[in-house]
């Protein structure tokens, strides 16, 4: 029988975090040997860090173009990551485009 894990309340406080807190929390959950093997977690942790490095990058080019922005699409791209971080706490698997197709297509989830 092929039981999928409970997912427990804890799974999704840390698939939250690693959304708020990338690309911190999801280095974090990587070197925490009972949180990195969790199906939930790795699922969501892995599009979380990849999310939070294109917000370093993508924010931060798009930043320094648009500097009359001050800031504003590195917080709106935080943001976005927010609202996913929340759907992971409700316990739903959230799709990020392109990012999700990655994240399987690497066979990091």
């Amino acid at each position: 029988m092929n039981e999928q894990p409970q997912i427990t309340s804890d799974d999704k406080l840390w698939a939250l975090l690693a959304y708020v807190l990338t690309p911190l929390v999801p280095i974090i959950i990587l070197l925490i040997e009972e949180k990195k093997d969790r199906p939930f977690i790795r699922a969501h942790n892995a599009q979380a860090l990849v999310w939070g490095l294109f917000n370093v990058v993508g924010g931060t080019i798009l930043s320094t173009a648009l500097f009359f922005c001050f800031g504003a699409p590195s917080l709106i791209i935080w943001a976005i990551g927010i609202f996913w971080g929340i759907k992971a706490y409700q316990g739903e698997y959230v799709t990020i485009p392109v990012i999700t197709d990655f994240v399987k297509n690497q066979g990091w989830v």
